[in-house]
């Protein structure tokens, strides 16, 4: 296999894409699809995928930080003390929630690959999904309210997730191995349906992203040939510009969620899929 060329721009904006819409509902597939389609450019192979997965991992970590601290602080006291509060609740939900992709990643990820990455799939997921989003968004829970958990704030009844609601929203998740699904999209549309506010569903759906991205870091990682790998300096700037882009993305996203709404981002997410299907 031969190494790819390095095209810093290819690099840059593929990073800068995968790093906007890790986070945001509009489908990371149909979004890449796009240039690479008009432009022809060439893959650039598994080792840049880890590397912007890795930036937007990071761009995760460093937001949710406080959360991160408090669920290890509150493992520790578990652990010493057998002390168990909402943060290894909230813990133990997320692990319940990232069951389902771990199973289906590793039974269905290369089929699905193999025979769903088509212009044809992801326009039409696009589309599905996006109408999905627009019908949960309409059913949503109430507006955050003070005195909540942050992250838990807009759920309605409970502090917290049951954990039948976080499996739920867990095989929702799996969905995303779907091109043209979103993650983000999925598990955002399946905790709004369950009648969370909107959010305490981005809340959750981007902390259930964590170790969701570490684990793809990491299959695609097993796959990898390390003879078709990018150099050190083109890796570095993938890395460097999804994680800034991330970063910037999720907090953005969380500011202004509860003005604008979905229906936003259904509706371009409907309009990108016809324009995959008309033109491509």
């Amino acid at each position: 296999m031969e190494t790819p060329s390095v095209d810093v721009v290819q690099i840059v904006v593929l990073a800068f894409i995968q790093g906007v819409t890790e986070f945001l509902p509009i489908s990371s597939s149909a979004h890449l699809i796009l240039p690479s389609a008009l432009s022809g450019w060439q893959d650039q192979g598994l080792a840049l995928d880890i590397a912007v997965h890795l930036g937007t991992l990071l761009a995760a970590v460093v937001h949710f930080r406080r959360d991160l601290a408090g669920f290890a602080t509150s493992s520790w006291a578990l652990a010493r003390r057998r002390e168990r509060d909402d943060n290894v609740n909230m813990l133990l939900r997320i692990g319940a929630a990232t069951v389902p992709i771990a199973v289906a990643g590793a039974l269905f990820k290369a089929p699905i690959e193999a025979h769903l990455r088509t212009t044809t799939v992801i326009a039409v997921t696009t589309i599905a999904f996006g109408l999905a989003l627009w019908w949960a968004d309409r059913r949503r829970g109430p507006a955050a309210c003070a005195g909540t958990p942050a992250w838990t704030r807009g759920a309605v009844a409970e502090k917290l997730p049951t954990y039948g609601q976080a499996l739920l929203i867990g095989l929702a998740q799996a969905l995303a191995l779907v091109p043209g699904a979103s993650r983000a999209g999925v598990t955002i549309t399946a905790a709004l349906a369950l009648g969370f506010g909107r959010t305490a569903a981005l809340r959750f759906s981007f902390l259930l992203a964590i170790p969701a991205i570490a684990g793809a870091a990491l299959f695609a990682a097993v796959d990898a040939d390390p003879r078709t790998m990018l150099p050190w300096p083109a890796l570095t700037t993938g890395f460097v510009v999804a994680a800034g882009s991330a970063f910037l993305c999720v907090g953005a996203f969380l500011r202004v969620v509860e003005h604008i709404g979905m229906t936003p981002f259904a509706i371009y997410r409907v309009l990108l899929g016809l324009a995959l299907l008309a033109f491509f």
